[in-house]
């Protein structure tokens, strides 16, 4: 049985809808009858989270599926990703009017942002209160983590206590090759560079410049690609052309400056530099750190991404590419800053 909310959407996506018709709609052949004000507390809520919009006034009040529906509509991953990626119902292009959707509508909805506001309180109170060493220490610690983590997503073997190491003493661990000892350094160094840089505006030079401490001593260009590429697991193929590229990336940066939530600009560097694609490797981790890059910017707490599965991790980004859709991703970014304000920082310590 479809789920209420759900029934509402389909219904919507017929056409523009008043609310009585919408009622019988409902109502028709359901065992159990909605009431008015149930439909329209729905209706509020669908509305709140971008699926739905509202049109006209008074008695001529219409329903219509939101411009940015496809943004955040709720699509079931296990069942999506059951199916090869042939098969899926995927976007296999790179999509520019995604940045005008983007524009128009905010990632988060006002729950999701006060929860978020919320977690930045606790954090600025928990590090207001512990000593320079303590704060020292755990920047430390995160700084490992997600050194580690970081390169795990992209397939490196280092442990946990083997990143600490190496990145402690300097000291490569024997089993792995010296690229994998290399990546997990250039994330410290990169780490120590965006906070010495302090980047609150995005820029194609800002973007080049974390990509080649990043990348760096690893074999891989820094300019913008001109040739194709392709990702394992999707049909997804980005742009190939270095003028698109290019054009894509000032798209890219106009709308993220653009956005005043920093949660908001750090999670659309976390997608969309993937997205893009805008270098043969390292497009990830580019984006990842810069979305810390803004997040730290503005003192708001890092995300080390200790905690995230790597294959949900990586089928969330999937979903961006083919279906332009960030609500699974979304919430893992939000997973991920409860998690990094809870285990980082803790006034508790």
């Amino acid at each position: 049985m479809l789920d209420r909310k759900q029934k509402i959407i389909n219904i919507v996506k017929k056409g523009d809808i008043g609310i009585k018709d919408l009622l019988l709609e409902v109502n028709k052949g359901a065992a159990k009858k909605a009431s008015k004000i149930t439909i329209i507390r729905d209706l509020d809520g669908l509305i709140k989270n971008s699926l739905i919009e509202r049109i006209g006034r008074g008695p001529a009040i219409k329903y219509r599926i939101a411009a940015g529906y496809k943004l955040f509509e709720d699509i079931d991953e296990a069942e999506y990703f059951s199916s090869e990626p042939d098969k899926r119902s995927a976007k296999n292009v790179f999509n520019f009017e995604v940045f005008g959707l983007l524009e128009k509508n905010s990632v988060f909805n006002e729950t999701e942002e006060s929860f978020l506001n919320e977690l930045n309180e606790k954090y600025q109170k928990n590090i207001a209160s512990l000593p320079k060493e303590i704060i020292r220490k755990e920047s430390e610690r995160l700084m490992i983590e997600l050194s580690w983590k970081s390169s795990k997503i992209e397939g490196n073997t280092y442990d946990l206590l083997e990143t600490e190491f190496l990145i402690k003493e300097n000291r490569e661990a024997s089993g792995h090759t010296k690229l994998e000892a290399q990546m997990i350094l250039n994330h410290k160094d990169t780490l120590d560079f965006i906070q010495k840089e302090k980047i609150k505006k995005i820029s194609l030079r800002t973007i080049q410049r974390v990509h080649k401490v990043l990348t760096q001593k690893m074999g891989i260009l820094n300019s913008v690609r001109s040739k194709p590429v392709g990702i394992t697991g999707t049909v997804y193929r980005p742009l190939s052309d270095m003028e698109k590229i290019k054009k894509a990336l000032y798209g890219l940066c106009k709308l993220v400056n653009g956005k005043e939530n920093i949660f908001e600009k750090s999670m659309l560097l976390n997608l969309l530099i993937a997205y893009v694609q805008p270098f043969n490797d390292g497009n990830k981790r580019t984006s990842r750190l810069l979305g810390n890059a803004v997040l730290m910017s503005r003192n708001y707490c890092p995300l080390s991404f200790r905690s995230i599965d790597e294959l949900e991790y990586k089928k969330a980004v999937i979903l961006f590419y083919e279906r332009n859709n960030l609500r699974y991703f979304k919430e893992l970014f939000i997973e991920q800053y409860k998690f990094a304000v809870e285990n980082y920082f803790s006034s508790g310590m």
